[in-house]
């Protein structure tokens, strides 16, 4: 669909100029194209997220399109199971590649459907001597290499004629040697300061069952130059790839420059396409590690629930969690497209979410810790009636049942209220929220000395909340029913990491820095409507939080329900 470009879209960052400018200059062929090329070895999480709405986003701002491609050129950890959760992860974000709103696939992509291509550029770069065959090893080729500061030593295979390279290319790829024991590198230059320019390997052996291909290949071509390739096919006018790859681009344009030579550069009227690389700052959060590896041990050693507990940072974790994707749009917006390498405070993304759920989430009341109250003088059932939503009219109301014992949250009440506590205690009166006004005229504990009832009276003229004196009665407290509250559990979730940067003794020892804490499981109750409260469904516990019913766990009468985050915090964004 076609969009205008407007200010208030996003920021002009300088890869939305970049942009600008090579499709006013036409040299896109009159669309932009983009795409977004995660491997299929884990679940994508918050930092993947940010690439995701800068990748489609910008197709989107520009009316082009924004190609999907699973970058599946190493066999050995990839699957249909990251492969599938990948798609459903960037749907739910809000975005479609290219033919996917149409019910096709003409902008998803695999890499390794591109294998018989990238062989026979492969071939065509030996008999052009542009490649060669090498069997060093890789601590031999260390020291052939050198180092940024002085040239390089050419391999002894590097003048090795194109028609025994190609016999041995070939017997590569039918598996007469081992892993390791020849490659196939680029001829380019070995006195280049940047040392990824030094002839660097395009394709390896590894006799590895690919998880689409099977045994076809034991010879798998590298990101560096299946990645150039692939955009070229595709007809991609930009590719944007994270800091980490800026060091690349030189190979990735030498590349592109033999695809050229080749002939194989998609036209598009009448312009010839050539893709171009430029690199921005990755999103990276504090409290939480992002590297698929060890959110992988994370998984299989059983820290966590699986890749979509509620703790981790990927996607369908956030997910289940109950953070809208709005919210994750806004936080990647927020923190914006630049070169500079930085941190941020997920109470950025927090605070993203409770701006989100506040305009969204169905309001309804939970007692977490609960304390029985009984209202001494109370006869029969009366019903309250509360906005489902005070700043959606449209959401409507529900009737809630009101009886003379209710449960309270046992932080309402205080045997001896500290100075500044306004809620309840002996002699006290509180606000039922919605009903009435009760005074505690006494109480019970327990063998260990904890509360274990309360007991009030209620002034009959204050139904509807107000006293009918006009007396002040400043303490408003939360309740449910005991009598038709629905018995539910509730998980909190907090940091899953005790320290901002988990990583700070190196990868090996981030385990030690787990917190104990980061989940606990109480049993609640809640108000009869969230008994049928939908997998999935948000909603805001008055006075306590954010919550979602959880997309596994939870069923009709038998809810389970994750805290999303508190309903307040001291975090503001600048």
């Amino acid at each position: 669909m076609e969009e205008s470009i407007k200010e208030s879209d996003t920021s002009r960052h300088f890869l939305r100029q970049w942009i600008e400018e090579d499709h006013s200059a036409g040299r896109t062929g009159g669309k932009v194209v983009t795409r977004f090329t995660p491997e299929p070895n884990g679940y994508i999480h918050i930092g993947h997220a940010k690439a995701v709405c800068v990748d489609f986003g910008m197709a989107r701002l520009f009316g082009g399109e924004c190609h999907l491609r699973l970058d599946d050129t190493n066999p050995t950890k990839e699957s249909d199971e990251y492969a599938e959760n990948i798609k459903n992860d960037i749907r739910w974000l809000g975005f479609q590649w290219s033919g996917a709103g149409d019910g096709g696939e003409s902008g998803f992509y695999n890499a390794s459907n591109m294998f018989d291509t990238m062989y026979a550029i492969a071939e065509e770069l030996i008999r052009r001597g542009q490649a060669y065959c090498c069997n060093l090893t890789q601590d031999e080729w260390k020291e052939y290499r050198g180092v940024p500061e002085r040239p390089g030593r050419p391999s002894p295979s590097r003048d090795t004629s194109p028609e025994r390279n190609l016999q041995i290319f070939h017997e590569m790829r039918d598996g007469k040697y081992a892993d390791g024991e020849w490659c196939l590198r680029a001829k380019i230059d070995m006195a280049s300061p940047n040392i990824h320019f030094r002839d660097p390997v395009i394709y390896r052996i590894r006799h590895v069952s690919h998880y689409h291909l099977g045994d076809k290949w034991c010879i798998y071509p590298m990101y560096d130059f299946a990645h150039p390739i692939e955009d070229a096919l595709e007809g991609v006018t930009h590719s944007m790839c994270t800091l980490e790859f800026e060091v690349h681009r030189p190979l990735y344009d030498w590349v592109v420059d033999r695809m050229d030579e080749q002939g194989l550069l998609v036209v598009r009227n009448g312009v010839k396409i050539r893709p171009q690389q430029r690199e921005f700052a990755r999103l990276n959060i504090t409290w939480t590690v992002m590297s698929k590896r060890l959110l992988l041990q994370l998984v299989t050693e059983g820290h966590v629930a699986g890749w979509d507990d509620p703790r981790m940072p990927t996607v369908c974790g956030m997910r289940r969690r109950g953070f809208p994707p709005a919210a994750i749009r806004e936080f990647c917006d927020r923190v914006g497209v630049t070169k500079v390498e930085s941190e941020s405070d997920p109470a950025l993304l927090e605070w993203c979410v409770r701006e989100e759920l506040n305009k969204t989430a169905t309001r309804r009341m939970a007692v977490l810790d609960p304390v029985k109250l009984v209202i001494e003088n109370f006869e029969g059932v009366r019903t309250v009636t509360k906005p489902n939503n005070p700043l959606d009219e449209s959401a409507g109301a529900r009737e809630i049942p009101f009886s003379r014992e209710l449960w309270i949250d046992r932080a309402d009440f205080q045997e001896n209220p500290e100075k500044k506590f306004f809620r309840l205690g002996p002699d006290r009166e509180v606000r039922l929220a919605g009903a009435c006004i009760v005074k505690c005229i006494g109480y019970e504990k327990d063998a260990d000395g904890k509360v274990s009832l309360i007991r009030c009276t209620w002034d009959e003229g204050s139904w509807g909340g107000n006293a009918p004196d006009g007396r002040k009665v400043k303490g408003t407290i939360h309740w449910v029913d005991a009598a038709t509250a629905v018995k539910a559990e509730v998980r909190l979730y907090d940091r899953l990491f005790t320290v901002p940067d988990p990583l700070q003794d190196g990868s090996d020892g981030f385990l030690k820095y787990l917190n104990p804490d980061s989940l606990k499981t109480l049993t609640a109750y809640v108000e009869p409507a969230l008994a049928s409260a939908a997998p999935g469904e948000s909603f805001q516990f008055e006075r306590t939080g954010y919550f979602v019913a959880d997309s596994k766990d939870s069923a009709p009468g038998v809810p389970v329900f994750n805290r999303t985050v508190t309903l307040k915090d001291s975090y503001r964004p600048s």
